[in-house]
């Protein structure tokens, strides 16, 4: 396994893959990694001859300072674990200097809308660095695909977004949600939880699951009241929102139309942890 700190060295190494005609496929992540980063990974190694995961703690999608400071980092684990999946993959771990340069500040992106609610409603200039990083890695991996989760939907439709806009030639590829056996999403946030707030954490999914049944019969309006009283009535976690929308424009459901999808959304704090999670509605 090849772990590369410099953009440049990276770069020579994958320029000699594509003079051969290797595909290369990124899988971005900001380590603490678990078996949803590494179910990425395998599904990036089964559609492309190189992958390049790379592990950056991207400081301009932090929105609140003590978040950044929080997040979990274990480099050395992260890269034990990515050998156990294979020795193959390029590990790129640069700081934050050597990818953004001397400015460590976000473009400014028109994402349509798309970055105006949920978490970019909740997270100011989120999805800026999002979108910052996401081109800076792209601009200097050059894959063919590039992996994401769908826990992280809303992301996902912004890189998407970002691809278009910017012109990129990546195909980004969304792979479903792997869940833990209680059916907490997994995320890096969850090794913050406490053995309680886990356990407690589980009611996301139970709530989102009980929202797709009730989908079938009930408007939005009496499901997002139903679901403000489930958590109201729940002392382990606080719910931040709930949203009912259109699985392509994430705009807001307010009557439903015949040939479209949805998603539900959920983001709720378990103590001073912050838990995100969805679901489709009616694939």
């Amino acid at each position: 396994m090849q772990v590369f700190k410099e953009k440049e060295l990276l770069k020579q190494s994958l320029a000699t893959k594509k003079r051969t005609g290797k595909t290369i496929g990124l899988v971005p992540t900001m380590g603490a990694l678990h078996e949803g980063h590494l179910h990425l990974v395998k599904e990036a190694i089964k559609s492309c001859d190189q992958v390049v995961v790379s592990i950056f703690v991207n400081p301009t999608q932090f929105d609140k300072p003590e978040d950044l400071e929080k997040y979990p980092r274990n480099l050395e684990k992260d890269i034990n674990l990515l050998r156990e999946v294979s020795e193959e993959i390029f590990v790129f771990t640069p700081n934050a200097n050597e990818l953004y340069g001397d400015f460590i500040v976000s473009e400014h992106f028109d994402f349509e809308g798309l970055d105006i609610v949920m978490e970019g409603k909740h997270r100011t200039g989120h999805f800026d660095g999002v979108g910052t990083v996401v081109k800076l890695l792209f601009n200097t991996v050059e894959p063919d695909k590039a992996f994401f989760g769908e826990k992280d939907y809303q992301q996902l439709q912004i890189i998407r977004k970002l691809t278009e806009i910017e012109h990129l030639p990546v195909e980004i590829i969304g792979c479903p949600i792997l869940r833990e056996e209680s059916g907490l999403a997994r995320s890096s946030r969850n090794e913050r939880l406490n053995d309680l707030q886990r356990e407690k954490a589980a009611f996301i999914f139970e709530t989102l699951k009980e929202t797709k049944t009730l989908f079938g019969t009930k408007s939005a309006n009496y499901i997002n009241d139903w679901v403000e009283q489930q958590f109201r009535n729940y002392p382990f976690l606080e719910l931040e929102y709930f949203e009912i929308s259109d699985a392509k424009t994430l705009k807001k459901l307010t009557e439903k139309r015949e040939g479209e999808t949805y998603r539900a959304f959920i983001a709720a704090y378990a103590g001073d942890i912050r838990l995100i999670d969805n679901l489709a509605l009616n694939n």
